[in-house]
């Protein structure tokens, strides 16, 4: 491998290419339309075209290139150290649903992958969440007992495969990892031979609930169909103002060869040391492929993306000798204020809107777990896991008070912090001072202004001000992209969207009136 083949493209999506499918000319009618083509998406579009729906998927840009082309691929129902919190936020019963449902999301994936003869890589490892520190380790003992109580086979151990020491982990059994492309090429190709329908570069803008649902795209083609399932990551249509109990965040990830026989032999995770998450492929020649993830912000922070990325570099190759860096990429999540993922009809748009939101960075068995439980839903079967992932939920909501206006009042503050930021005079730096790769925000033309200088010494500029709800974009210098911190959508150096909730791009500004 060359040392660097790739920054900001997945190791996923340089090898496992998608077919293209042609953008929505013209109108169309279909049984069920699904919005977005990543694990969710497609997950749910193939478990209805399996129960002999007419399906439509309609995706934006390209499938799986967004969220979940980004993904580390981990399939797993440990998920950092949520169940003493689930515990002791929604009591027992509820962390013993989300245990079941997590597991039986784990089982289909290996379930499927199976049935259809899909070759992605799977493998069966434990999962572990560990400290380095004696002090998480009291924490650490509560988790292993919560998860116990909650039915995963979790035990507390003190030792692992990883090449240092640890000072304590909570380790489940038989949990996977696999290449999450490969997997949802085999859903893409059984979906096409059941008869569903594919579009890619055709972005949802208007949304009609009814009996038959409307759908209208971008360019003026409509869909019309009796469900529709928003699987977007974040809702871009919100009536119900779901984005107010979401909040977002990314995490850095680096990729690279090393000698097998120093491979960790499972999945880790902790929370520690600006956050490091750990797994492994499989590479040929007597090789493995390290997954590094870690130095979690906030986007649009406005920090600095590439220092974050050297640290996770550094980290990598001095806990793992022999580690050559191939790829980097970032990854993007949004978490519920309650700890739990949105899944089921969207609240304020019918009885036939579904949606699924608020994984947590755990959208693997949770995409799954969506589709299975939108097909249910669609398919006029009990709610399943008793409600729990219900979007219109009160009680846990309730019962989350603090974190959502802790979530509100964060957003706020930078609507209202970044508008006087950019009224200070040389606050973000004056145009002129720009060198080549930089961006930032300034007032010009009476409004905020983006404006980056491309290595060639080219400006362009845009509005500062996102397309969803008016917060002002910050710049990611490492990968050259405005991003909103409310919630979390980006847009490239000229305005086009590159992920929502954001329907239509920056406004163009002329460089030449800065």
């Amino acid at each position: 491998m060359k040392r660097l083949l790739d920054s900001g493209r997945s190791y996923w999506m340089r090898t496992a290419p998608f077919p293209s499918f042609a953008p929505l000319a013209g109108d169309a009618e279909a049984d069920a339309a699904v919005i977005g083509g990543g694990i969710v998406g497609l997950s749910t579009a193939w478990e209805l075209a399996r129960a002999g729906l007419r399906v439509v998927v309609l995706e934006a840009d390209r499938l799986a290139g967004g969220v979940t082309g980004h993904t580390t691929g981990k399939v797993t129902a440990l998920h950092t150290a949520a169940y003493d919190t689930l515990r002791s936020k929604h009591g027992e019963d509820a962390a013993g649903r989300y245990a079941a449902s997590q597991s039986t999301a784990l089982r289909r994936v290996i379930d499927v992958a199976g049935g259809l003869g899909v070759d992605c890589e799977l493998e069966v490892r434990p999962a572990l969440t560990y400290c380095e520190q004696p002090e998480g380790v009291e924490a650490l003992r509560a988790e292993a007992e919560a998860a116990r109580a909650a039915g995963l086979g979790a035990s507390f151990v003190t030792a692992s495969g990883l090449p240092f020491p640890i000072a304590g982990a909570v380790r489940v059994e038989d949990q996977a990892q696999f290449h999450p492309l490969k997997y949802l090429r085999g859903l893409v190709e059984d979906i096409v031979a059941l008869g569903g329908r594919i579009h890619e570069g055709t972005r949802v803008t208007e949304l009609a609930d009814g009996d038959p649902c409307r759908l209208t795209t971008a360019s003026g083609a409509t869909v019309s169909a009796r469900h529709v399932v928003v699987a977007t990551h974040h809702p871009v249509f919100d009536h119900a103002l779901l984005a107010t109990r979401l909040t977002q965040h990314r995490d850095l990830v680096i990729a690279g060869s090393m000698p097998a026989d120093r491979d960790p032999e499972g999945m880790y995770i902790t929370e520690e040391g600006g956050k490091r998450s750990v797994r492994t492929a499989p590479l040929a020649d007597g090789e493995r492929l390290l997954i590094v993830t870690g130095e979690m912000f906030t986007p649009g922070s406005g920090g600095d993306t590439e220092a974050g990325y050297g640290r996770l570099q550094a980290w990598a190759e001095q806990h793992f000798p022999g580690f050559t860096l191939s790829h980097r990429w970032a990854a993007q999540d949004n978490s519920a204020t309650d700890k739990l993922p949105l899944i089921g009809r969207l609240p304020t748009e019918g009885e036939n809107v579904y949606v699924a939101t608020g994984f947590a960075g755990w959208g693997m068995t949770g995409g799954v777990l969506a589709g299975t439980v939108i097909a249910s839903l669609v398919n006029g079967e009990p709610e399943p896991w008793g409600g729990l992932y219900d979007p219109g939920r009160l009680g846990p909501a309730l019962r989350s008070a603090p974190e959502f206006l802790k979530a509100q009042w964060d957003v706020g503050k930078r609507f209202v912090k970044d508008r006087l930021d950019t009224l200070g005079e040389g606050t973000n730096g004056p145009v002129a001072s720009l060198r080549p790769g930089e961006g930032t925000v300034v007032r010009a033309g009476g409004g905020p202004c983006a404006v980056h200088r491309d290595d060639q010494g080219e400006l362009h500029a845009v509005s500062a001000v996102c397309t969803h709800l008016g917060c002002l974009v910050a710049f990611n210098n490492a990968e050259r992209t405005w991003e909103c911190p409310c919630h979390g959508s980006r847009f490239g150096i000229d305005g086009e969207i590159l992920q929502g909730p954001a329907l239509h791009p920056l406004e163009r500004r002329d460089p030449g009136e800065l």
